[in-house]
């Protein structure tokens, strides 16, 4: 049993792209599926597909790659709010990331959004990762 999942989502994609996979498979839920939806809209990964095994379901993820370089899109992936350490912010003091050319994952009253979304729509929530 994995005691923070989000944390794991994270670890799951930063190996894959370490080990230069095209492809992480990863357990579903529906937090893990928002965020996956997320990287998707802001051009982090290539693509992803959501599978049912009779189970929890699994997320496939085609990481995305520099065609040049072969550097991963995602340079960074830190989780801000774990477990242990609940991090919450309110909208005025939600942080940008990289002064803004990455993006905060945010969990609000709204559902799971970035950090300039929760700006606009003027909710705070639990600040879960940055990525850049």
């Amino acid at each position: 049993m994995v005691t923070d999942p989000i944390a794991d989502f994270l670890t799951r994609i930063r190996n894959a792209q370490m080990a230069r996979h095209r492809i992480v498979e990863i357990p579903a839920s529906n937090v893990k599926k928002r965020i996956t939806e997320i990287l998707y809209e802001k051009g982090y990964i290539l693509k992803y597909k959501f599978e049912d095994d009779n189970k929890q379901g699994i997320i496939k993820i085609a990481l995305k790659y520099d065609a040049n370089t072969k550097e991963p899109a995602i340079r960074s992936l830190e989780r801000i709010s774990r477990p242990g350490l609940r991090q919450y912010a309110k909208p005025s003091e939600i942080q940008r990331v990289m002064n803004g050319l990455g993006i905060a994952i945010v969990s609000t009253s709204k559902g799971v959004m970035t950090d300039k979304e929760a700006r606009t729509q003027n909710v705070g929530g639990e600040v879960m990762c940055n990525i850049y």
